[in-house]
């Protein structure tokens, strides 16, 4: 399994779509900052917008664009004075989603809006390094196969989010799952210099290394040993990784560690002196130690709090 796939897996992230937006004329739409957890995403199908974060540069979305972003921010219209005020907005349902609408005659921006859950606690490790807001555009910086493919994909979702038929909401959504780990990929290849995790997937040394802790966690690993597998001394291997994903190996390791294990506490029966000794601890009493400074609970707590969150969610399924 690659390094991406891995993080992605760990993250657990599930695509929701929640609104089209057909937008023309002058519009202002705001956006409250997400609850944690959820990271909204845009994806603009066809034409251009703006998109306005709180003390952040403008971001100008083109079809093609993905853009992540979990703080409040505004989309707008960027051929339109707002002098003049904003034109009404008009909801609607397609059958497939709700839609916004605004302006009249042909819309001038086609953007589709949703939003990705993932696991809240140690798994946390891929959104909580992202920058915020992300923002890839897909369709101008890979090569020429690549971007022909994207193009269809982009289409094709415009093409369901603009149909009715059987399955297309199910569609949109995998595509959606589909774009953003190519916006990630893009991402760590095209802006290396940005610190998170997926800075070291562009750098091809460290990410032997780091691919080497995601498949074996519980290895006793040294700053010797990594450097090696890095072809880099150990002062440079050390700085390189926090340079580029803008943590310490510890840090990492650690985090991967507490992502794997919160797995297993939450499928598995096994027991925490087991779980601890396989993502590297020697005994039950680190492994406990190490968990509670990193999700402020004990192993034994954290699983009984999933439990019982399951066993509520089962009791009340439509809450």
């Amino acid at each position: 399994m690659d390094m991406l796939t891995h993080l992605i897996q760990l993250a657990r992230p599930q695509a929701g779509l929640d609104i089209r937006c057909l937008l023309g004329g002058n519009y202002d739409l705001p956006h409250a900052a997400a609850p944690a957890g959820s990271a909204p995403f845009h994806v603009v199908l066809a034409g251009a917008c703006r998109i306005e974060t709180e003390g952040g540069t403008p971001i100008l979305a083109r079809a093609g664009d993905f853009i992540l972003v979990r703080g409040a921010h505004r989309v707008r219209n960027i051929t339109v004075s707002h002098a003049g005020g904003t034109d009404p907005i008009r909801m609607t349902h397609d059958g497939l989603l709700p839609l916004r609408r605004t302006g009249h005659g042909t819309p001038e921006v086609d953007l589709l809006c949703g939003h990705f859950d993932y696991v809240r606690g140690p798994n946390e490790l891929l959104f909580k390094t992202l920058p915020d807001p992300l923002h890839v555009s897909l369709l101008e910086n890979d090569g020429d196969d690549i971007s022909g493919v994207l193009q269809s994909l982009v289409a094709l979702m415009r093409k369901e989010a603009a149909a009715q038929r059987a399955g297309a909401l199910a569609v949109v959504t995998a595509l959606s799952q589909a774009l953003f780990a190519m916006a990630l990929r893009n991402h760590g290849e095209h802006h290396p210099g940005q610190a998170s995790v997926l800075g070291l997937i562009a750098d091809p040394r460290l990410s032997a290394a780091a691919q080497a802790l995601l498949k074996d966690p519980g290895k006793a690993w040294t700053i010797e040993t990594l450097g090696d597998l890095a072809m880099m001394s150990r002062a440079t291997f050390a700085r390189h990784f926090r340079e580029k994903s803008g943590m310490t190996v510890w840090q990492f390791l650690t985090e991967v560690r507490m992502a794997l294990a919160s797995d297993l506490l939450r499928e598995t029966r096994r027991s925490a002196a087991d779980i601890g000794m396989q993502v590297g601890y020697q005994s039950e009493a680190a492994f406990g130690k190490a968990f509670r400074q990193h999700t402020g609970e004990m192993p034994g707590q954290y699983r009984r709090r999933l439990r019982q969150a399951l066993v509520t969610l089962s009791a009340n399924p439509t809450n």
